[in-house]
């Protein structure tokens, strides 16, 4: 039997494999990226666009910490936009169109040129586990019976598990379009005791832009000055290319009301839970039954190809009635369909199973990221995927794994949010999941993170000499803003005023402050300005971290305390929380609860004085009073 022997092994080589890969590699452990096709590293699967409304922010912090996506997509982007521009700085999304294949080609050379870092096409049949403890992971088995060994393994397996493309009646294996789909993994999971669900998700149909009358709709053109992703690119790729705008209408509705019997989600073939908030054409047209219209937005999936994707307007219908769907679209009246759209019926396991590092609580060395876990979106996927990699490469030396808390970023508001309350549809990441948004800005992710990422190894000397830099310069020109004087009115509080900005400044002091760049006079402009938001943020936050430095022990036994609520005794034995700020975000979980197993964990004599936990509880819980 062939045997490969490595630090760790990454299953699956999506916007989580292969960020994971990229992480671990960085930390210097030996690994290896298994995949079943070579040909889709870094494939887009569905829309061809980075970022967006808090998405944005998560590509930003994923470059931040040394990752791929940002750069990524800076090289191979064909459209930049800035989301919620007229809003505050906390609302401010980038977003970008790619060229799908010249952003998948850049990531596959990317991670062939990665040192420490091998891969492989396989096919992973099995999860090898130690034969003597179930709990400790060994490796992964591939199709032919080769093993690879590994300390660590990070699945990533996107939407492959026992996976099942719909489209009207019909049904064909298979996780994307023209590829197959996985059971081994699923079935070794589930012989491990993991719990295993189904989810589903949906993708539109491609047209031939030689086929579209654009005349009959709305350009949506890029930013004048459009603003990169990475905070070590400098400059674009140009020219951008236009996106359109059309939308659906009543005829368009009626047809589609009239065919729901034939719709997979209606007819009852498919019985499993799709994204709410990127609902089906079919879900729009009942759900919001009071809509006349419906927005479409037609992006090019790059500069070499004609296709055109239809982003609003994803569907498991018919193929029959998608064709006549289009006829009554403006615009799209003589379109040609070149992929027709489909559903996707696919295995997750739920992320309550999971630490804040995410590896499984019942298989050591084991990690899961990505659509595995229940989310949603290229972003949300990479973000998991650096954190697994990372985390599994750290445990390796013995340090702890990688867990950003919610006021650091939305990373670790996204990884909080699966870990502790789980979920019931696919997770996608918005700007309100983040109660420190006002913090957690696009702009100052590597004032956030960089610092981190290099303690830790993720971030090149070369990134953190620039950031370095970029301090220095924010230092400067906060000096150089409190030295002037606008009357009696120092600069600084003279800029917190609504109506003036750092530009008004610049034009009237040009010799003190038109030297700094826009970067760095956009973060002393939102220092000054938000200063007194970002105080209050400031005082919730040292709350909270007070109570996440009572940590919970690993062991902690919920059942030894008798006065606790039985409803409270199963979801924190469940979730097993690392602290209080982690359990007291559990659903469900009263500030009573909170008290007292702070009252345990700081006493554990309380064990052995049953009926005085009550009192001593109420105590510890300074005077709040809970039913």
């Amino acid at each position: 039997m062939n045997r490969y022997q490595y630090d760790i092994v990454i299953v699956g080589a999506g916007h989580a494999g292969t960020e994971a890969a990229a992480a671990a590699a960085r930390l210097g452990a030996k690994v290896a990226l298994l995949t079943g096709n070579l040909d889709t590293v870094g494939q887009m699967s569905c829309n061809p666009a980075i970022g967006g409304v808090a998405k944005g922010q998560i590509v930003r912090e994923i470059d931040a910490l040394g990752g791929l996506m940002g750069q990524t997509i800076d090289k191979t982007g064909i459209q930049f936009r800035m989301l919620n521009s007229r809003k505050g700085p906390a609302m401010h999304s980038p977003r970008a169109q790619a060229d799908k294949k010249a952003y998948q080609f850049e990531i596959k050379r990317v991670i062939e040129e990665t040192p420490n870092l091998d891969l492989r096409q396989e096919l992973v049949e099995e999860i090898l586990t130690d034969p003597s403890d179930s709990h400790q992971v060994i490796g992964v088995r591939v199709r032919g019976d080769a093993i690879y060994a590994a300390e660590a393994v990070v699945l990533t397996t996107g939407t492959f598990l026992q996976a099942i493309m719909h489209t009207g009646e019909a049904k064909t294996p298979g996780g994307r379009a023209g590829e197959g789909t996985s059971s081994g993994i699923s079935h070794s999971l589930h012989s491990l005791g993991f719990r295993i669900q189904r989810f589903k998700t949906g993708t539109p149909a491609r047209l031939n832009s030689r086929t579209i009358d654009y005349s009959k709709t709305e350009i949506q053109p890029g930013d004048d000055n459009p603003q990169p992703f990475s905070y070590m690119t400098d400059r674009l790729p140009d020219p951008q290319m236009p996106c359109w705008i059309t939308y659906t209408n009543d005829k368009v509705h009626e047809l589609i009301r009239a065919n729901l019997h034939r719709a997979p989600m209606y007819s009852g073939q498919i019985q499993s839970t799709g994204p709410r908030y990127c609902p089906s054409i079919e879900d729009k047209v009942v759900r919001f039954a009071d809509k006349d219209r419906h927005q479409l937005f037609l992006e090019p999936e790059g500069r070499h190809t004609n296709e055109v994707y239809v982003n609003g307007i994803s569907t498991s219908l018919p193929r029959d009635v998608q064709d006549a769907m289009l006829r009554w679209i403006p615009g799209l009246e003589n379109a040609q369909i070149m992929r027709y759209g489909y559903a996707v019926e696919y295995d997750f396991c739920p992320p309550d199973q999971l630490t804040p590092w995410l590896e499984t609580k019942a298989v050591k060395g084991l990690f899961f990221a990505g659509q595995l876990n229940g989310t949603t979106g290229y972003e949300e996927a990479a973000a998991q995927g650096l954190i697994a990699g990372a985390s599994a490469a750290l445990r390796l030396q013995g340090k702890d794994g990688l867990v950003l808390s919610r006021d650091a970023a939305y990373m670790g508001v996204l990884v909080d949010d699966l870990v502790t309350c789980g979920v019931d549809e696919p997770y996608r990441m918005f700007t309100s999941r983040a109660e420190y948004r006002m913090m957690l800005r696009q702009d100052n992710a590597d004032r956030r993170l960089t610092e981190l990422g290099y303690e830790l190894g993720l971030v090149s000397d070369a990134r953190y000499a620039r950031f370095q830099s970029k301090l220095i310069q924010i230092g400067e020109a906060t000096k150089a803003l409190r030295a002037l004087r606008i009357g009696d009115v120092p600069g600084d509080k003279y800029l917190k005023r609504p109506e003036v900005t750092w530009q008004h400044l610049t034009e009237q002091y040009p010799e003190q402050l038109q030297c700094y760049s826009a970067e760095v006079a956009l973060q002393v402009e939102c220092d000054v300005k938000y200063s007194g938001y970002i105080a209050r943020q400031q005082i919730q936050v040292e709350r909270q971290n007070r109570m996440a430095d009572k940590s919970i022990p690993t062991d902690f036994s919920y059942d030894s305390i008798i006065s606790l609520r039985a409803e409270a005794r199963q979801k924190l034995g469940k979730i097993r929380p690392i602290n209080l700020d982690q359990a007291s975000r559990i659903s469900g979980i009263t500030p009573a609860d909170i008290s007292l197993v702070l009252a345990y964990i700081e006493n554990p004599k309380l064990r052995a004085k049953q009926p005085n936990v009550a009192e001593v509880a109420v105590q510890s819980n300074s005077g709040r009073t809970a039913d």
